[in-house]
């Protein structure tokens, strides 16, 4: 495993991230061994969030925040946690957003869920347009000054919003963000237009999440292929694949599996070394539901692509802008 700065702090992280949002693991037991796999290959970086749960049941927002804090007891000083703010938990008026009373009530919550004293890195999961910025960005500053957070981020926002959201807290003299966390992958790569050259000017780190485009990119779904009855594309969530999975995105799809199979890689890991190659982005955060998973992805983290392969998939997919609707995701009910 490789580790660099997050952003322009000197805390050092993981070119990996496990992501703790579990959306194919409903069992605590092998999502805690999913947590010791990603130990196992060197991963010190942990993404969670107050509303994410073993399963969406709106009843069991935060368990994934109480399986970290059991997994890692006797590891914690040795990893970096981050944990975000925003999202609904309740029906209650103060139940979402990110005034100071919402962001100063979940850190507790989430604190005691996790089962320490600190959160390394607290994240706002979105936009809030009824709260204003210098509210939230006080209550976070407040939370820096107690300990209880080290360093703030930001995630889905565009780059203007972030120099905006920088300029606030510049004139409030309030610990500065070290990080932006969006989607990037070889089917979505709209981060290149402004956010990259922006966080390159600013210092900013870049945590990447769906980097395999919801598994597009794993070489599991291919083109005139019908994805299993059982798979995350299966089922009722066929006819999504049909749309998304042809022409542009299906040739980069078959793309990335004739450079797998030259460099006797998985597509997952090509897919995302191809991510990692770009000097603006921090790590990418693994959706693994199994030790297996997390395996693949910490491979891609030691796996060097030549010029030329990075070439051959960066004219693939030049300008595609592929947003997934989150709503296809969601459970069969």
């Amino acid at each position: 495993m490789k580790y660099v700065n997050f952003g322009s702090a000197g805390v050092k992280v993981s070119r990996v991230a496990l992501g703790l949002g579990l959306r194919g693991q409903g069992d605590e037991k092998e999502a805690r061994n999913l947590v010791a796999a990603a130990l196992d290959q060197g991963v010190n970086l942990f993404d969670c969030a107050n509303v994410y749960g073993l399963s969406d049941d709106r009843a069991n927002r935060g368990t994934s925040e109480e399986l970290l804090g059991k997994a890692l007891h006797g590891r914690r000083d040795d990893v970096v946690i981050t944990s975000k703010v925003r999202g609904a938990i309740g029906d209650g008026p103060n139940d979402i957003g990110l005034s100071r009373y919402h962001i100063l009530r979940e850190a507790e919550r989430s604190l005691r869920r996790l089962n320490t004293d600190r959160i390394d890195v607290y994240l706002i999961h979105g936009l809030d347009e009824t709260t204003p910025v210098e509210e939230t960005f006080r209550a976070l500053d407040s939370l820096v000054q107690q300990g209880k957070v080290r360093y703030v981020g930001i995630c889905n926002h565009q780059a203007w919003q972030i120099v905006q959201t920088l300029r606030v807290q510049e004139r409030l003299n309030a610990a500065p963000l070290i990080t932006v966390q969006n989607p990037y992958n070889l089917l979505n790569r709209e981060l290149e237009r402004e956010m990259f050259p922006m966080v390159a000017e600013m210092g900013l780190g870049v945590m990447v999440y769906s980097p395999l485009a919801v598994g597009l990119l794993s070489g599991v779904y291919r083109r005139d292929t019908m994805p299993e009855e059982n798979s995350l594309w299966g089922g009722r969530r066929r006819h999504a694949i049909q749309d998304v999975l042809r022409d542009r995105a299906a040739d980069v799809v078959e793309e990335v599996v004739a450079v797998a199979e030259r460099l006797g890689a998985t597509p997952g890991q090509v897919s995302q070394a191809w991510i990692l190659s770009h000097p603006e982005v921090t790590c990418i955060i693994s959706g693994a539901d199994v030790p297996a998973h997390i395996e693949d992805t910490a491979g891609a983290a030691g796996l060097e692509l030549a010029a030329e392969d990075i070439r051959r998939l960066n004219v693939v997919s030049a300008g595609l802008q592929t947003v997934l609707d989150g709503s296809v995701f969601e459970p069969d009910r």
